[in-house]
């Protein structure tokens, strides 16, 4: 007779939009997979929120959270991660990152989890096509280029948009207001840019790869446009997102690409590249 599965201990930092989605679901019950603790930067959210939720749940400090958990689930943002991502990789412990841009310049990190035993998971976010992506990395890749439409509201309160100094209310028509790197991207736009980061994570600091964002007056969704071409072929995908409710610069299949990983990795079964 087969053991029962020991169920994943999984600890979430932060209780934002994507930190809530994951929580909840855990908290209905999820296979594989346990809530045992959350942590944020602001306590009283957080205990406001873990009161909402149907079984009780501690709100421990980062150290604590690491300790308890198997499978750390960073939901906070980059500035979070040179905290917590040593913290799990000293205590062995397994991250699931979504402030994916916090993670370009840090190859230490990928050296000293893979040294730890300890694995580094980066859902794919609000974008699709990584699978095509990563295969077509295996041949040569010429090019890879994302065109983010963002809406007014998801692009107020910038960091490149305060620093340039750019008049968001006066476009009437979709204009380009950045283009560069996936590295200036998560530098320029670090609450917005993990899209980015994930397509440099997943096709290797070597690809060519252009970020283009566009402020888009009249969109109401977060559109990411993907074009490659390699000696695959050409390969083109777009997505248009529906905002979170509770925050307009996250898309809502983000936090829904969290959960899948999750699942994945409480799951025997896997598809896909």
């Amino acid at each position: 007779m087969s053991k029962p599965q020991v169920p994943l201990r999984v600890g979430i930092l932060g209780v934002g939009a994507i930190g809530r989605t994951l929580a909840i679901a855990l908290d209905r019950g999820r296979p594989g997979a346990v809530l045992v603790g959350i942590a944020d930067q602001d306590h009283a959210v957080a205990e406001q929120f873990a009161a909402s939720l149907t079984h009780a749940v501690p709100i421990l400090s980062i150290d604590e959270l690491v300790r308890q958990c198997d499978l750390v689930v960073e939901a906070a943002s980059q500035a979070a991660l040179p905290e917590i991502v040593p913290k799990a990789i000293a205590n062995r412990k397994d991250l699931l990152v979504l402030s994916a841009g916090g993670l370009l310049g840090h190859d230490e990190w990928f050296l000293q989890a893979a040294e730890g035993g300890c694995r580094i998971h980066v859902p794919s976010g609000a974008i699709a096509g990584l699978d095509g992506l990563k295969s077509a990395r295996a041949g040569r890749l010429d090019l890879v280029t994302l065109t983010s439409r963002k809406p007014i509201a998801a692009l107020r309160g910038a960091k490149y948009v305060a620093e340039q100094g750019i008049d968001l209310e006066k476009f009437k028509d979709d204009t380009v207001i950045f283009e560069g790197s996936p590295e200036e991207a998560c530098r320029n736009f670090p609450a917005t840019s993990n899209v980015a980061a994930s397509l440099r994570l997943a096709v290797g600091p070597e690809a060519n790869v252009r970020v283009r964002v566009v402020a888009a007056p009249s969109g109401k969704e977060n559109v990411h446009e993907i074009t490659a071409e390699g000696e695959f072929g050409r390969l083109r995908v777009v997505i248009e997102n529906v905002p979170s409710a509770t925050n307009p610069r996250t898309s809502a299949l983000a936090a829904l690409s969290a959960l899948a990983t999750l699942d994945g990795i409480t799951n025997v079964f896997h598809i896909g590249t």
